[in-house]
């Protein structure tokens, strides 16, 4: 049985980062030193070598909108904030006869890649608007780069393997037809119900395995994670005897030193009082359920 959650404590969080009176102040991106890191049983850089040595990383490439005009009027008229919208990339060619672990692997590299950014209602992390834009508030307390929780989940897959899920939170936990969303890499999402206890979740989850998260009301899913696994550790490289995880979010949640982790994407504990396990609703996985 799940312990109680405090839902009174998440609903005043909630208004507060809502309407922005939870800033960035609390703890800078700068001044923040995670005592996480990421373990890789293949090198990094040969996880994600074609993002960093051709044009697929550069993100001026990322738009259906030619990077000149990602500033103009008309981009600001058409997506407002939200700013312009992704294109859907193509299956990496170095992807190509490797094991689902090596695929789990690259999708953390990718991910690991916008470590910092903030929580922003955008698109593209990288999409960084002139003072004046348009903005809804964040817990960042003013504009700039980053993405929200189920922003990111979608760009570290369509830029990790071409796999272009809806950003739209509820309707990315309902997926589960990938063929034509992913150039046919993928057929369909492996839909996983909550494991039986806290601890089945260590063994049950892979890296990249996407768990939704319900509101504290209960009502339909609100927000998405990303299951590290074995490759969430402590900064030493020891195990970190919590599950970690990594995702975009207010600044609420404490690491294993008891200091507040900044608004935005880090690593961040699983914890069996926390929000995410006690308001688990379902996982999908992609990779492995080819």
């Amino acid at each position: 049985m799940k312990n109680n959650f405090s839902k009174m404590r998440y609903i005043i969080f909630s208004f507060l980062f809502t309407f922005g009176f939870i800033t960035g102040e609390l703890k800078s991106q700068s001044e923040y030193q995670s005592p996480y890191t990421i373990k890789y049983t293949f090198s990094k850089d040969s996880l994600i070598y074609d993002i960093l040595n051709t044009d697929r990383g550069d993100y001026k490439n990322s738009s259906t909108t030619e990077y000149s005009d990602w500033y103009s009027s008309a981009t600001k008229k058409k997506y407002g904030g939200w700013g312009p919208a992704t294109i859907q990339y193509s299956t990496p060619e170095i992807i190509n006869g490797r094991s689902a672990d090596w695929m789990r692997e690259r999708l953390i590299a990718v991910a690991t890649m916008f470590l910092g950014y903030g929580y922003q209602h955008h698109h593209i992390p990288d999409w960084d608007p002139p003072t004046g834009w348009p903005w809804k508030k964040t817990c960042m307390g003013s504009n700039g780069k980053g993405v929200d929780c189920s922003n990111f989940t979608a760009y570290i897959y369509n830029l990790g393997f071409g796999v272009k899920l809806n950003s739209n939170t509820l309707t990315q936990s309902n997926t589960q037809n990938l063929s034509d969303i992913s150039n046919g890499l993928f057929e369909t999402a492996e839909l996983i119900q909550e494991p039986a206890s806290y601890e089945d979740f260590v063994t049950t989850f892979k890296p990249g395995d996407l768990l939704f998260i319900k509101a504290a009301n209960n009502k339909p899913v609100s927000h998405v994670i990303v299951w590290l696994g074995y490759m969430g550790v402590n900064a030493d490289g020891s195990p970190s005897g919590t599950p970690l995880i990594m995702d975009s979010h207010g600044a609420e949640v404490k690491d294993s030193n008891g200091n507040e982790i900044p608004c935005g994407i880090h690593i961040r504990p699983f914890e069996k009082t926390s929000w995410y396990y006690n308001k688990f609703s379902h996982a999908l996985r992609i990779i492995g359920s080819r």
